[in-house]
């Protein structure tokens, strides 16, 4: 089967099509024939050799994908050759096949092309779980969205009108706020251009937002806490402006603030499992009814996966890039 991986550390130039057996589905598995894969930043991460896969994980890229099931492995249930799926991967999906464990594999939505269901779990999966769960944003609430164009940040607006809440985003452009809005941001803040904080609290009346999602981190972590509100949550999902940074402690005190921070690639089975019954119940009937859909910026050839991972570190894009295999 052909695969992409990276011949070495470095741009996307590092990026090659190389031939690999096909995988073999154990039990708990399914081998999924790939239609379209989703392309991720931590992918682009992974290509520099900032982001390494986690021992066991194939080397070919990938962290979502949709397909049609090909062969089912022992002790599966509720699957069968034929049906079409969603997976959530630590490896694999920029490849013509892809085993994925059927506990974490979800339903292709009927409303989705190819190319939408390839984008739709490890956004909204990373969105609900940090936003929704962790944050606790719940109907009337404020969130601010850094990255609020992104596949994550524009999955978080449309999760956060689902539940009655509104949201807030950061972009670094006016055509990247105009398409915000439209996309139902109840504001767009232009960061090269206006202090966010100082827009959220005039926005909120001084009161400040309940929930942040921040991709950012460094030393957005102060920033974020002026914009919360009391009682706030601030969930860091990302380290684009670095890893480090000084904390006040006395602003979580006074202010009973939370921060907390996640990943979703390496975490083990059981929790992704979790996730994955939540996501079935809670988020994936929001794409049959229509209050969800992801969002997609543009699809490119498998082939061509250095083009996209190109396009993705322009910073251009607004909504999600999609690799078409099938």
């Amino acid at each position: 089967m052909q695969a992409i991986v990276a011949t070495q550390s470095g741009g996307p130039e590092a990026l090659a099509v190389v031939q690999r057996p096909e995988p073999t589905p154990g039990p708990g598995e399914l081998l999924l024939a790939v239609h379209a894969a989703g392309v991720n930043r931590a992918d682009v991460l992974q290509r520099r050799g900032l982001h390494p896969p986690p021992e066991g994980a194939s080397d070919v890229l990938g962290l979502e994908a949709a397909g049609e099931v090909v062969a089912v492995g022992a002790d599966v249930e509720g699957w069968e050759p034929g049906d079409r799926a969603c997976a959530l991967l630590t490896g694999g999906g920029y490849a013509d096949r892809v085993v994925v464990p059927a506990a974490v594999a979800l339903p292709w939505p009927a409303t989705l092309t190819a190319a939408e269901a390839a984008c739709a779990y490890e956004v909204y999966a990373t969105a609900f779980d940090n936003l929704l769960v962790r944050a606790g944003l719940s109907r009337g609430e404020r969130a601010l969205v850094h990255g609020g164009t992104s596949g994550v940040g524009t999955a978080a607006v449309q999760l956060a009108q689902r539940a009655g809440a509104t949201a807030l985003v950061t972009v670094g452009s006016d055509r990247k706020a105009r398409a915000a809005l439209q996309q139902g941001a109840e504001a767009a803040i232009v960061y090269p251009e206006e202090d966010f904080v100082e827009r959220v609290l005039a926005l909120t009346d001084q009161h400040g937002v309940e929930a942040i999602l921040d991709v950012v981190g460094g030393d957005y972590l102060e920033r974020n806490l002026r914009a919360l509100a009391d009682d706030g949550h601030l969930v860091v999902i990302g380290l684009q402006g670095g890893r480090r940074a000084e904390l006040d402690l006395a602003w979580l005190l006074g202010r009973r603030l939370t921060v907390a921070g996640s990943t979703l690639r390496a975490r083990p089975l059981a929790h992704k499992e979790a996730l994955a019954a939540r996501l079935r119940e809670e988020v994936w009937p929001g794409f049959a009814d229509g209050s969800l859909r992801p969002v997609v910026d543009s699809i490119h050839p498998l082939a061509e996966a250095a083009q996209a991972h190109a396009r993705m570190e322009s910073g251009e894009h607004i909504g999600n890039i999609v690799l078409a295999v099938g």
